[in-house]
C-alpha cells in the first residue's frame, strides 16, 4: 500500500496559495484572520 501523502510544491501552492486565497471571499477572510494573529507566513511558499 502507498503512502496517502506525495508532496509536490506546485499542487501545494495551487491549493492554497496566496493567489488562490486572495480570490475568494473565505480566502480573504483566512488572510485577515492570520495577519491579526502576527503570523510570519501568511500561506504556503511560492513553487519554484
Amino acid at each position: 500500500m502507498s503512502r496517502t501523502y506525495q508532496p509536490k510544491k506546485r499542487k501545494r501552492a495551487k491549493t492554497h496559495g496566496f493567489l488562490v486565497r486572495s480570490k475568494t471571499h473565505g480566502g480573504k477572510r483566512t488572510l485577515l484572520a492570520r495577519r491579526r494573529k502576527g503570523r510570519a507566513q501568511l500561506t504556503v511558499k511560492k513553487a519554484k
